[in-house]
């Protein structure tokens, strides 16, 4: 669905078609679920988040300004109530292995062994994902699972461009100290047991 269309769409729901709204729902329902699961690593506070989201969303469709971009504007609407959420529950959770979604179905051992690491590396990445300020969180969430450029990032965040490459920047860099703190930790209770 491109931008003329989904102007269409906007325009139809606003003139009192409410069923035309499903066209957005299915178009950006997973991309907003995955920003909610990785913000918060929890399936059904994602899906929960997702739904009040579009709630929301549609609530307020009318102050969506013709000529954006909807994706970057329910984005913000997604991000800020998962914002809020977390501001809310300040809990920590952890990542099931079962919930990393790994799209293979193997009937070898050395698969199996393959799927299980790659679980583990889900699990891994999404624990220092959470461990990382929200601000970071989201940006890197943005750039790298869901892609947008840089320009739709500072958009959805409503800070600068140069503002967005920064926080991805900084959110990169933080990951990688997490994760290698991770990695030192682990070599070190490990090399205490031998």
């Amino acid at each position: 669905m491109d931008q003329l269309e989904e102007q269409q769409v906007i325009s139809a729901i606003l003139d009192g078609d409410a069923d035309a709204y499903v066209m957005l729902v299915n178009r950006y329902q997973q991309p907003i679920f995955n920003l909610a699961y990785r913000m918060t690593g929890c399936r059904a506070d994602a899906a929960d988040l997702t739904q009040d989201a579009f709630l929301k969303a549609y609530e307020q469709l009318y102050r969506f300004r013709e000529g954006k971009k909807f994706f970057p504007w329910l984005y913000t609407i997604a991000l800020n109530h998962t914002r809020n959420f977390l501001r809310k529950s300040k809990t920590n959770r952890t990542t099931a292995i079962e919930d990393c979604d790994l799209h293979s179905d193997s009937h070898y051992a050395a698969q199996e062994e393959d799927k299980i690491c790659g679980r583990l590396d889900c699990q891994r990445l999404q624990g220092a994902l959470l461990a990382l300020p929200w601000e970071y969180r989201e940006a890197v969430i943005l750039r790298y699972r869901e892609e947008l450029p840089m320009e739709d990032i500072a958009s959805a965040l409503s800070i600068s461009l140069s503002g967005a490459k920064m926080r991805v920047y900084r959110g990169l860099k933080k990951l990688r100290e997490i994760l290698e703190l991770n990695d030192d930790g682990k070599q070190n209770a490990s090399s205490s047991t031998c």
